[in-house]
């Protein structure tokens, strides 16, 4: 099961962000520094049921149901614009794709709503894949489950958080994120954050304390992380460091937040982990005071 997971994560997180999106937040960039303001960015029977939806850019009926979706803030709105529903004795697949309207920048918008309509067209296919697979070995349950929730909505930021949940026996969750400055209709990545890539070390070296500490007032946490006086049977396997990249988040409270997939850094009992960084701690080598706090 662990292996099938694997595949389908490395097939779902290696899918690129077009060139139309990078384009934009180059360009945002260039004009935001020429202002001299640091704004950084950003799943068969005859029973089987079978939902597809077109596309929000593409249907007039789903045009006019996003105009009855609450508002998120004052501008932006979410809504399940593509949906794969299927069940059978042995398989069951749901996945929800959102889209995003109102954004404010439509070229923007419509990247970003193309993105989640493509990854979850690929994940829907690779679980059939997977199912045929599987039926030429005997069969086996297999289900499942992406979706979406609004995780951060403020005046200036939102975060929208996707996740997909497999399972095959046991189950396994992984997480992407996707934090927009709505004032600024940009996406924020993890390195325009900050000023150099010095940060990667710093919120590292904290994220290693808060496990250890984690570790000490709760036996029940595991980390696979250095511990002093404790030598790992597999030394390799243990927590370094975030990637350049890592998934982040900015909470409500405007802290940066960095998020591990189940299995990234701990057993899977522990699901998705998150660790909040402390401002104080990464204080001298952001930007601006703009989004963390």
């Amino acid at each position: 099961m662990h292996d099938k997971l694997n595949r389908m994560k490395e097939q779902y997180e290696s899918t690129p962000i077009p060139d139309e999106l990078s384009s934009i937040v180059n360009k945002t960039i260039a004009t935001r520094r020429k202002k001299n303001r640091a704004l950084p960015w950003l799943a068969s029977s005859a029973a089987a049921c079978i939902l597809l939806f077109a596309g929000v850019n593409t249907s007039p009926a789903f045009a006019r149901a996003m105009s009855d979706v609450p508002v998120l803030g004052h501008i932006i709105k979410v809504i399940t614009i593509r949906e794969y529903a299927e069940q059978d004795d042995n398989t069951e697949v749901h996945i929800e794709t959102p889209g995003i309207a109102n954004l404010g920048n439509t070229e923007l918008e419509q990247t970003l709503n193309n993105k989640y309509l493509e990854e979850n067209r690929k994940l829907y296919e690779n679980f059939k894949d997977e199912v045929a697979l599987l039926n030429k070995e005997g069969g086996a349950h297999l289900s499942l489950a992406s979706g979406y929730e609004v995780i951060t909505d403020t005046e200036q930021l939102l975060t929208l958080s996707r996740y997909i949940v497999e399972s095959a026996g046991s189950s396994a969750e992984s997480r992407k994120y996707d934090t927009i400055d709505k004032k600024n209709q940009m996406v924020i990545t993890l390195p325009s954050l900050f000023k150099d890539d010095r940060y990667i070390q710093v919120i590292s070296d904290n994220i290693k304390e808060q496990m250890r500490q984690q570790m000490q007032d709760n036996p029940d946490n595991i980390y696979w992380v250095e511990q002093p006086g404790v030598e790992s049977d597999v030394p390799e396997d243990l927590f370094q460091t975030i990637a350049k990249d890592q998934n982040f988040y900015i909470n409500q409270n405007g802290k940066l937040v960095i998020s591990f997939n189940e299995y990234d850094v701990a057993p899977g009992y522990m699901g998705v982990v998150e660790f909040t960084i402390p401002t104080e701690v990464i204080a001298d080598q952001l930007v601006s005071s703009e989004y963390i706090r």
